[in-house]
């Protein structure tokens, strides 16, 4: 079969939930069928990052979007009610080099990723096209916009309104639609949404797999530093639970890695807080760390960094909402808490029963294993592609 795979971003480096998605969704497609990446960059794409997806691609076509274009597409949006990152990311240019691609190639399916993608395809009738939603971006603006300052929320609430909308109109424009998880299909406004596949996504267990390192930190948190519930989750740990947890545990150390973190990350600097900013090996700070934290409070999609940190033996606690699209049993596998007070409670309870610790630890790789693999959870995805 060959595949046209449409993103609004090129899929690497892997430093945003998309990215990596995108990326493995590639490589495993690409062991049985020909896959043509037509992508979107609002930055430069550089050599390296494309060495990485030629093995995998038969064809690569990539369109930038230059500075003056995205500031001209922002502007458009305020007038033509759609949302401004479906704007943003559009261009009339690279919708007819995708039509051209679509008649020269002929393409079996197109894989669209992301509602942002959809005004190039939704029109598109002679092939299969199926949008992977992803994520909820509606439900993720309706929870940011409940926590920013009175200027920031109006055109959070605005972007939350045009999304809510735009999700459900677009979703009989689509042969088949697929999504993260139950809890994200659930939020798409649409009468018929059970009818979207819930495909997760999965772990590279040949990289994400036990290191032996000195344990520097008590605790990481980790992800894109520049990603609004990850800027505030990181704030949660650094402001509400170190200052109760040194109370306890003086000397406890934290390491927040992750790419491009925001100046409000930065400014939680410490003699007890690391922030490392991007970071060549993300194992590296896992395997020096003894707990990782995920305090997701605004929690659309699925939660990557504790997929991964599971599978590197590295016991997590988690608020309810990061759990709700992992489902991993409670005690078990890991732990839930959903107040300061509850994460210092399950820290010195993990830092102090060691027996406890290495049970959730084990426990935790072989649920990770058995349940988020990239080849079974691309098996499904093929399923859907082959669907006319």
């Amino acid at each position: 079969m060959k595949i046209l795979f449409l993103t609004s971003r090129f899929p690497f480096p892997l430093e945003k939930g998309d990215k990596l998605r995108a990326f493995y969704q590639i490589v495993e497609l690409s062991k049985k069928h020909q896959v043509i990446l037509a992508a979107v960059s609002d930055v430069k794409v550089l050599p390296e990052h494309l060495e990485a997806l030629k093995p995998y691609c038969r064809r690569i076509v990539i369109h930038n979007i230059r500075k003056a274009k995205q500031f001209q597409n922002l502007a458009r949006a305020l007038f033509n009610g759609r949302p401004f990152q479906v704007e943003y990311f559009f261009s009339n240019d690279f919708k007819k080099k995708i039509q051209k691609i679509i008649l020269d190639d002929k393409p079996d399916a197109i894989f669209c990723q992301l509602v942002r993608m959809a005004e190039y395809v939704r029109d598109e009738k002679r092939i299969p096209v199926t949008l992977d939603y992803q994520d909820a971006f509606s439900k993720g603006y309706e929870r940011q916009a409940q926590r920013e300052s009175i200027f920031k929320k109006i055109p959070v609430m605005m972007e939350w309104k045009r999304m809510l909308k735009y999700e459900g109109r677009i979703f009989n424009d689509f042969k088949n639609k697929i999504i993260i998880s139950e809890q994200d299909r659930d939020y798409i406004n649409h009468p018929e949404n059970k009818k979207i596949e819930v495909i997760p996504n999965g772990v590279d267990f040949n990289y994400y797999s036990p290191i032996v390192r000195e344990k520097k930190y008590d605790l990481i948190f980790s992800g894109n530093m520049n990603y609004p519930p990850n800027i505030e989750s990181a704030i949660y740990i650094a402001e509400k639970i170190m200052p109760l947890l040194k109370k306890k545990k003086p000397d406890a150390k934290l390491v927040i890695a992750g790419a491009n973190p925001a100046s409000d990350v930065m400014k939680l600097q410490s003699d007890s807080v690391n922030v490392t900013g991007w970071v060549d090996d993300i194992r590296e700070p896992f395997a020096e760390s003894r707990i990782h934290l995920a305090p997701m409070l605004i929690s659309i999609g699925l939660q990557n960094k504790i997929l991964q940190a599971m599978a590197m033996k590295i016991p997590c606690i988690v608020s309810s909402q990061a759990n709700n699209a992992i489902h991993a049993p409670t005690g078990d596998c890991l732990l839930v808490a959903d107040t300061p007070e509850q994460y210092v409670e399950k820290i010195l309870l993990l830092l102090n029963d060691r027996a406890l610790y290495n049970k959730i630890a084990e426990n935790a790789c072989h649920f990770v294993r058995t349940n988020f693999d990239w080849s079974a959870m691309n098996d499904k995805l093929e399923r859907v592609l082959n669907r006319k």
